[in-house]
């Protein structure tokens, strides 16, 4: 199954579907910074409905808005939930639309771990999605994922292909804690470099990712996805 979605990115060169055409095979987006306003994503309210527009002409059922959480970006729970009750009243389309958060591991993030102060994904609310630099692991990395789940959370990992330090040991290592992926759709047309790509189609065609996600910051970034094809996208 997987040859066969990586074969629908094969070919830098080759003719594939633009945003305006059919579909991503994308059902959820489960990884996203279309909530506006809130960080280095979208900013008007304006700009999101324009790409929820998009969603629905695209197939994409649901999608989790998932804004930053980071000491740098220092989001309270209490005002992503506004904001995003400020979009789901300016929405009236099709889409639906669920609230989460892409956290940093970091000292802010062991603060809100310990006191409870999180936005989970997933349908069951079982999920933290969580992510670290991109060119060094987190100080007691192991330990961050150990606290995650002892406090019944499953850790699923954002875009583990574009982390420079993590090498295939280390993917079987998370795998192997029970680490969830996420993969991010512009990865597979060398939306972050060749060696993000090479990555990328490695995790994918070994089975490693569990759902997939646009990661969406701009809406520019949709003309640039192939569709992904039989992928389970599943928690």
């Amino acid at each position: 199954m997987f040859g066969k979605i990586l074969q629908s990115f094969k070919g830098r060169n080759a003719t594939h579907r633009q945003s305006g055409d059919k579909t991503l095979g994308l059902i959820t987006d489960w990884h996203c910074h279309i909530l506006p306003g809130v960080d280095d994503g979208l900013q008007s309210m304006e700009e999101a409905l324009e790409v929820l527009s998009k969603y629905e002409a695209l197939g994409i059922a649901e999608v989790w808005l998932t804004p930053h959480i980071m000491e740098d970006i220092p989001n309270t729970t209490s005002g992503l939930r506004q904001r995003f009750a400020e979009l789901a009243a300016a929405y009236s389309g099709s889409v639906v639309l669920r609230l989460a958060a892409e956290n940093m591991l970091d000292n802010l993030f062991e603060e809100r771990l310990a006191t409870g102060d999180l936005l989970p994904i997933g349908g069951d609310g079982s999920h933290l999605l969580v992510e670290t630099s991109y060119y060094n692991p987190p100080i007691d990395f192991d330990g961050a994922l150990q606290r995650i789940r002892q406090k019944g959370f499953f850790p699923l990992l954002a875009h583990p292909e574009r982390y420079v330090y993590m090498g295939r040991d280390d993917y079987k290592r998370l795998k192997a804690q029970g680490v969830k992926f996420q993969l991010n759709l512009p990865s597979l047309v060398g939306g972050y470099g060749e060696e993000v790509r090479k990555k990328a189609e490695w995790l994918l065609r070994n089975g490693y990712y569990n759902v997939a996600a646009t990661d969406l910051h701009r809406l520019t970034v949709l003309s640039r996805l192939r569709p992904l094809e039989n992928f389970p996208n599943e928690l």
